[in-house]
């Protein structure tokens, strides 16, 4: 490709990606359309409370100091029952377990709303069956912002 055409493509994408990270909401908290894939969506958003047994993994969705937007960890094992919370660290992140990426999988959450306050969180429980599942920040995903939860047998 020629650098020209790569530039211009790159201006493109840039300009999408910050257009998405400056993006308000329109008056819609607390809808978000559920994926046609999903069946049954898991309980996901405010605070939620893990099973008997269960733990909380805090994964951080942040902009770290040389400027690459991560989850930390971006790797997850988690068992049914456990809660997975997402808590914004630094930057404008969100949380969305994508149909395509997880071809077949039922119960997927729906994408969380754009996280813009420090300490802002949202909370999926696991109740999806055992196997891995990938998510990613939607605004962030070319830049490499993703990661997977592997699902354990309880």
């Amino acid at each position: 490709m020629q650098p020209a055409r790569l530039i211009a493509l790159f201006t493109v994408a840039a300009s999408a990606m910050l257009a998405a990270c400056n993006k308000k909401d329109a008056g819609t908290a607390g809808t978000t359309p559920e994926s046609t894939a999903s069946t049954a969506a898991a309980p996901a958003g405010g605070p939620q409370t893990p099973d008997e047994g269960g733990q909380i993994i805090t994964v951080t969705a942040t902009t770290d100091a040389q400027g690459n937007n991560v989850f930390q960890p971006a790797t997850i094992a988690a068992k049914p029952g456990d809660v997975l919370r997402y808590t914004l660290g630094q930057g404008v992140h969100n949380v969305h377990f994508l149909p395509d990426s997880n071809p077949g999988a039922t119960g997927l959450p729906p994408a969380s709303e754009m996280l813009q306050l420090p300490g802002q969180t949202y909370d999926v429980k696991v109740t999806f069956a055992p196997g891995t599942y990938y998510f990613q920040c939607d605004p962030h995903a070319l830049l490499g912002m993703k990661g997977h939860v592997t699902v354990a047998a309880k």
